[in-house]
């Protein structure tokens, strides 16, 4: 029989050749043969034939497939879907596909679609454990679409260490776990660009930290995203993680009567004299202020000249005491007198004090050292960029130093090390920009690993502006969309089969999409994140609310309002 004998009668019904109840006239359900494997590689991945069946329309990049061999299950994920023909001259001289019997006969046979698939695990029919891709399937064997037990096999279960972060693409009954005692080993990067919900991703991973226990936070609370609640882009109010967690996070500010607009009552008010203030936190003010390199060095001779008091005598100084320094001073008189200007800007912070109320780098470490998170809120100074930097620069070097010395005198003793410290700063790259990341803390502890128990979680919408060495050490990257290639460049330096992923990355959705890659994942995954709404606050809290978190406070004594002492 021809195929023109095995014409239906009602030939202009397309259905009669594509009915509806076939598996392609719907939408691709889990376990549904895709196609078969043509071609590939290890490094380049897997070609896939698409059946005649499979609407080519209804595969996105990042969804996951399982290629089944003899002997194992290949997880892998889509990077790319292309169409192909069998004869190249089909593209100069398409046929008329208005005849659905033409359009039987070409669909799927003389033109057909492709994907490509990135082999990222394998699981051995008889261990059942996954392991790195190290071969791949053979010609001809089939592709499906993964199912809800193909990913629990790799992402496991929520457990006392996994926190579910969301699920992967078109696969809402299934989860992915982070493994959150991973994550904190090494430095965690949540990036995107701006409006893409970085802070609402970033406190949902702070939200599983506290919740499990496996490390304490200190949050460098830019834009007051993170303690006690904050207004979503459509105007409704969430919940930070004072609310959810009451007791075990404590808020530090440095700006009270902002915290008390928003319903929130600090625990301490933060404050830091002049005297503690170094030439080295002024350094990594460098951009912000517009310093040169003479200023600073300026700054180094003030110090030894005038000791620990010399930012409040230069703001003080007259033009009567500093002509005499002349002859004192190596750097000349027009840098002093600029460094001047610029010091004299922190007059305009109240947080910044003649004298010292009190160590507060020393209070957070108490309260670190209860195993409770820190959020700092900055109040009406988070829009002040040096404010930001030279708080979260001092304060950081401060506790790190204490850290260190802790962890040295602890050596053998395990119960005597402080908890693992995990470091929340906004706007990274100003802090870890390659001119000056070398000599910063916060490039320290990137470098250092978990060495001494501190490890950073950066967010940022530049990655690129990022020292190479300092993304080297991120152990786990969280990214949600970004569309400059120097920035996609940087998030997936150094990771294997970084081209297709790029693809990946490139296509994310604006919301509530993200890859991650890394130490906290067995392998990248794509992930429709979680909402932060009610059902969150009690999968986190078992009953959404905290013991102590009370949702209207009463106000505050004089004495628990005051500065500390």
């Amino acid at each position: 029989m021809t195929l023109r004998d095995s014409r239906p009668p009602d030939s202009d019904n397309l259905d009669d050749w594509f009915p509806r109840d076939t598996p392609g006239a719907g939408l691709m359900t889990a376990g549904q043969r895709l196609g078969v494997v043509v071609g590939g590689s290890l490094s380049k991945g897997l070609d896939v034939k698409l059946d005649r069946d499979t609407i080519i329309e209804d595969l996105a990049v990042g969804r996951y497939v399982v290629v089944r061999g003899m002997h194992k299950r290949f997880f892998c994920m889509i990077t790319d879907v292309m169409l192909d023909t069998t004869n190249p001259a089909i593209r100069s001289d398409p046929p008329d596909l208005s005849d659905p019997f033409l359009r039987a006969i070409y669909t799927g046979t003389a033109a057909f679609g492709i994907v490509h698939a990135a082999p990222m695990l394998s699981i051995d029919d008889q261990e059942q454990q996954p392991k790195p891709v190290k071969t791949i399937p053979s010609h001809f064997v089939p592709v499906e679409i993964a199912t809800a037990q193909d990913v629990n096999d790799v992402f496991g279960q929520e457990d006392a260490t996994h926190f579910n972060i969301g699920s992967p693409l078109e696969l809402e009954e299934t989860q992915v776990n982070l493994d959150l005692r991973r994550l904190v080993e090494r430095s965690v990067g949540v990036f995107g660009k701006s409006g893409t919900g970085k802070s609402f991703l970033t406190r949902m991973i702070l939200a599983g930290i506290v919740k499990n226990d496996v490390a304490v936070n200190l949050i460098f609370d830019m834009h007051n995203d993170y303690g006690w609640s904050v207004r979503d882009e459509a105007g409704a109010q969430s919940k930070g993680l004072k609310q959810l967690f009451g007791s075990k996070v404590a808020i530090f500010t440095l700006d009270d009567e902002a915290t008390r607009r928003r319903g929130a009552r600090a625990d301490h008010v933060v404050t830091i004299p002049y005297e503690d203030i170094q030439p080295e936190d002024l350094a990594m003010l460098k951009t912000t202020l517009d310093l040169s390199d003479s200023m600073i060095d300026a700054a180094y001779e003030l110090q030894k000249l005038w000791g620990r008091q010399w930012i409040a005598q230069l703001i003080e100084a007259g033009v009567e005491v500093l002509e005499p320094l002349k002859e004192e001073l190596a750097s000349s008189m027009a840098s002093v007198l600029a460094l001047k200007r610029r010091v004299q800007r922190f007059e305009r912070f109240a947080f910044l004090t003649p004298e010292a109320f009190g160590d507060s780098a020393q209070k957070i470490l108490e309260y670190i050292e209860q195993r409770k998170s820190v959020v700092l809120e900055f109040g009406r100074y988070g829009s002040a960029l040096e404010a930001y930097i030279l708080v979260a620069n001092y304060l950081t070097r401060r506790i790190h130093e204490m850290y260190v010395k802790k962890v040295e005198t602890a050596l053998g003793d395990e119960g005597l090390e402080p908890p693992q410290l995990l470091i929340t700063i906004e706007e990274a790259h100003k802090f870890l920009d390659p001119l000056i990341a070398r000599q910063t803390v916060f490039g320290t502890i990137a470098r250092e690993l978990r060495k001494y128990n501190v490890t950073l979680l950066i967010v940022d919408q530049r990655p690129s502006g990022i020292d190479e060495e300092v993304m080297s050490q991120i152990g786990t990257r969280v990214t949600a969309l970004l569309d400059n290639e120097r920035d996609i460049n940087a998030v997936l330096m150094g990771v294997s089969g970084a081209g297709g992923l790029r693809e990946v990355l490139s296509r994310l959705d604006t919301r509530q999409q993200a890859i991650i890659l890394g130490h906290a994942v067995p392998m990248p995954v794509v992930v429709r994140t979680r909402n932060y709404d009610a059902e969150f606050y009690r999968s986190i809290t078992n009953d959404g609310s905290s013991e102590s978190a009370p949702r209207t406070l009463p106000p505050a004594t004089d004495r628990e309002s005051r500065r500390i002492r």
